[in-house]
């Protein structure tokens, strides 16, 4: 049987800014990473729910937004060539006999690696499901809670539902794409980035995206397939809306997901941990970050990044224990120098 599973040193389940500076302290020491996350991009709760939001407590930062803290971390470990895995969740996870660990994602993509850290924040964010009727039959099928590849709705009749970044971001990509695209909000006020929400008035103005002021309340098709919903406004109308795919963008909550199922010792959703290791008590997994717990835990970003660094060295030790580690500092240390792709400093 053939196998192809993509292979790599370790696998970071969040890329949130804890799991980016992993891949960063991981990189210093020669570790390959790939990272798996629920959300469309890296930056978890900073790029998802805050990017604009002003962060206080980052050494030698007066002041960042949540985004260009991202920004920073992605260009910060740029030399290491990490890969995303994103969309999708960390599922089934397995121990194989060389003792490594082969993790399946909710797309079926499969990673091997010794070491596996989840980085997983306060939980993998998952949509918030509206309560349409027959929601269940359209699943899978018509209705789609992220975009995975954009060629999908070309030429196609698209409905989407929201009022936030996301829905109005996916409106303007796809809109080029689209047959016909109607954006259905609730009011006329939108939680989106200014500039992307004056875009998104002008392709109204232009005729080129309809916007309907209301509630979805029917779905109609047959085999799962839609051919209209039918939409109440805020007027008191019902009007149908010719559709092929819907695509709801309400928002997202939080869940352990099936990272829960995975042996570890839990308590309320966190994940117990040694300190002097961040190891989990099932050996080769580790967890850094919100999602992690031990006596005199504060939950920071600046606490994350120290337990990355501690958990990176500890996991080398583990996996690795017959190579030698490049210790010292980055001032100095030619050999990580060398991965950094900086010129080395005169000594």
């Amino acid at each position: 049987m053939k196998d192809d599973a993509a292979k790599t040193d370790m696998i970071i389940v969040g890329a949130g800014p804890v799991g980016l500076f992993a891949v960063f302290e991981a990189g210093l020491l020669g570790l390959k990473c790939h990272l798996v996350d629920n959300l469309d991009r890296p930056g978890g709760q900073c790029t998802e729910l805050y990017p604009e939001k002003p962060i206080y407590d980052i050494p030698a930062r007066p002041m960042v937004t949540g985004q260009q803290l991202v920004d920073d971390l992605m260009q910060q470990i740029s030399p290491f060539d990490a890969v995303f895995h994103l969309n999708q969740q960390a599922r089934d996870l397995e121990r194989m006999d060389n003792n490594h660990w082969r993790l399946t994602t909710s797309r079926d993509e499969v990673i091997e690696a010794p070491i596996i850290v989840i980085a997983a924040g306060a939980g993998s964010f998952v949509p918030k499901k509206p309560r349409y009727p027959d929601l269940e039959i359209y699943e899978e099928k018509s209705i789609d809670y992220a975009v995975h590849k954009m060629a999908k709705y070309e030429g196609k009749e698209l409905v989407i539902v929201g009022g936030g970044d996301s829905a109005l971001d996916w409106v303007l990509s796809l809109q080029p794409l689209a047959k016909k695209l109607t954006l259905v909000h609730r009011r006329e006020g939108f939680r989106a980035a200014p500039d992307t929400e004056a875009q998104f008035k002008q392709l109204v103005a232009e005729g080129k995206v309809d916007f309907v002021m209301g509630n979805v309340k029917q779905l109609n098709g047959s085999d799962g397939q839609l051919s209209s919903v039918g939409v109440e406004t805020t007027d008191g109308e019902f009007v149908e809306v010719d559709c092929e795919y819907l695509l709801p963008f309400m928002g997202l909550k939080i869940s352990l997901g099936p990272i829960a199922e995975w042996g570890l010792n839990l308590d309320r959703k966190h994940i117990q941990v040694d300190m002097t290791t961040f190891a989990t008590d099932v050996e080769g997994i580790y967890s850094i970050g919100d999602v992690c717990s031990y006596p005199s835990k504060i939950k920071l970003i600046l606490t994350g990044f120290y337990e990355a660094a501690v958990m990176c060295h500890a996991a080398f030790k583990y996996a690795f224990p017959d190579r030698k580690m490049a210790t010292g500092y980055t001032t100095t240390n030619t050999a990580i120098q060398e991965r950094l792709g900086v010129t080395p400093t005169e000594k």
